[in-house]
């Protein structure tokens, strides 16, 4: 969603870097290329206004004009002004100190608020809470089914006495619910409430008589971020109607410009909570101000893959496969690259992996092409194989590769590849995992000194001076080699080019050098 405004700062930063010094002069044309990227963005002209201010304001100051690198500290002032915007720290949940906790959901009809109470049900049973969905939407047809349907894909039991579609009274339900938690020790309740297309009377007088029936800890607005500015007019009619206390992001997963969801936090003083980035159940998280920015800045998210890293991966099983690998690798088989695989894949998209790592903006475009069924195709060529084969793949010949694409339904040459790709990385990861780094990359400390070819080829180029194809010039050659062997003193430069009597026998290092030398 973020691409664009991404792709815009960082050309701007672009422009800075190399220089020793900031004039006033670079500091306005950044403030106005910043400007223009956050409008183009969709974020609202006030938030605009008070990000450049604050930029320029800290820009001219000391902390950029002495420091060592001025650029990088543009980017710093960058960075925490967008964490400031998004809401400064992560907010959390305030759950009731007698459960129940109620959290009520409020938004438009269409931003997702029946998909996204599935969502949060899921997430906090992640957290070991025991969550209860409401069924107060009793007005859109078939909402209070979809409800159901949500729930019973993300695991959450679903309160619907009443069957919707115009029938039933949302505000008794929503009262019944917290006795039915209650009875049924369920300690966190979720009400979904009714949305309109746009805002009206009606809506606001039934989300504000919920409100006072069940007494939420938490009133949470919706807000679809792909509706421009939009969003900001209906946050501030909702704070006014219904005084929510926090937002919830939906859809950023889409490719709309996104800025006014950015602007929500600053307009409404409300924290952004929490953030939905797909369709499945598990795509939802909480908000990161800090986490979002350094996204937007093209810096990754390292810290929230290492947490879905730490969900998906089981630590004993990482361990095992540590100690094969350590081992030299011979242990690692084809089963145990697929089940790699198949973790990997249990974090979700491949592409949405790589986007969080540093510096992945640069190749978006390859990212974006990245098709997840190849993951798909490579666990259907291992199954494919026999268990024998998967134990020692040095065994698979023609005919057995040949069998193997029959039955997975590829081509030889994908068999093929996948064979060498997993010999290659398997002696990768082995190296890695003894400490010796990453084979083919020489010059990198801590790396390793890169492959045996290269190394061989490195020694053969250091054996001496090859020697001309030219007979003549050879001969000259040999004639000068032989008489600079013969009267070496007679030559017109000694060591390092000096001239004669100031070789290595007269020349003395200054005394804070021969100091660092160790004694003789």
């Amino acid at each position: 969603m973020f691409d664009t405004l991404s792709d815009r700062l960082a050309a701007t930063f672009k422009n800075l870097r190399g220089k020793g010094r900031l004039t006033e002069a670079d500091i306005d044309a950044t403030a106005r290329e910043i400007r223009i990227a956050l409008l183009e963005a969709d974020v609202a002209l006030p938030v605009v206004r008070a990000f450049i201010k604050q930029i320029k304001e800290r820009a001219q100051g000391a902390e950029v004009s002495q420091a060592l690198n001025p650029a990088q500290q543009i980017i710093k002032i960058v960075n925490e002004e967008l964490i400031a915007i998004l809401g400064g720290e992560t907010r959390r949940v305030r759950f009731a100190k007698q459960p129940p906790t109620v959290i009520m959901l409020a938004g438009l009809q269409g931003a997702g608020k029946t998909t996204l109470a599935g969502k949060l049900g899921h997430w906090l049973a992640q957290q070991k809470h025991t969550p209860l969905l409401v069924a107060c939407d009793l007005q859109r047809p078939n909402a209070v089914n979809q409800l159901k349907v949500v729930g019973e894909r993300a695991g959450v039991h679903v309160f619907a006495p009443e069957p919707g579609n115009g029938v039933g009274d949302p505000v008794q339900v929503a009262r019944d619910s917290i006795e039915y938690a209650k009875t049924k020790q369920y300690d966190v309740v979720i009400v979904d409430t009714a949305g309109r297309l746009g805002i009206d009377a009606e809506l606001m007088q039934q989300a504000a008589d919920i409100r006072t029936a069940v007494q939420p800890d938490e009133v949470l607005f919706v807000v679809d971020a792909m509706i421009g500015q939009d969003a900001v007019t209906t946050a501030q009619a909702f704070l006014d109607g219904v005084d929510f206390t926090g937002v919830v992001l939906s859809k950023l997963d889409g490719d709309a410009r996104g800025g006014a969801a950015l602007s929500v936090a600053h307009v409404t003083g409300r924290q952004i909570m929490f953030a939905s980035n797909g369709e499945k159940v598990d795509d939802f998280d909480a908000f990161h101000p800090d986490r979002m920015a350094s996204r937007i800045l093209g810096m990754g998210d390292m810290l929230t893959l290492i947490e879905q890293a730490e969900r998906t991966f089981s630590q004993a099983e990482a361990e095992k496969m540590a100690s094969k690998l350590r081992g030299g690798g011979k242990e690692f088989t084809l089963d145990d690259f697929l089940g790699q695989l198949e973790q990997v894949r249990k974090m979700g998209s491949i592409s949405k992996l790589l986007g969080m790592l540093p510096g992945m903006g640069q190749i978006r475009e390859q990212i974006n092409n990245i098709d997840d069924r190849d993951v798909d195709r490579v666990g259907a060529i291992i199954k494919s194989m026999t268990p024998i084969e998967r134990e020692d793949p040095k065994i698979i010949n023609g005919s057995r590769r040949a069998r193997i694409a029959k039955g997975s339904g590829v081509t030889v040459t994908e068999v093929n590849n996948l064979v060498e790709r997993f010999f290659e990385a398997r002696k990768m990861m082995s190296r890695m995992a003894s400490g010796q780094g990453m084979p083919g990359m020489p010059g990198i400390p801590g790396m390793g000194g890169g492959g045996p070819k290269k190394q061989a080829k490195k020694q053969g180029k250091a054996k001496g001076k090859q020697r001309s194809g030219n007979p003549l010039k050879r001969a000259a050659e040999e004639k000068a080699a032989a008489e600079r062997r013969a009267n070496p003193e007679a030559q017109p430069g000694g060591a390092f080019g000096l001239g004669p009597g100031q070789g290595p026998a007269d020349f003395e290092l200054p005394k804070e050098f021969r100091d660092l030398l160790p004694p003789q």
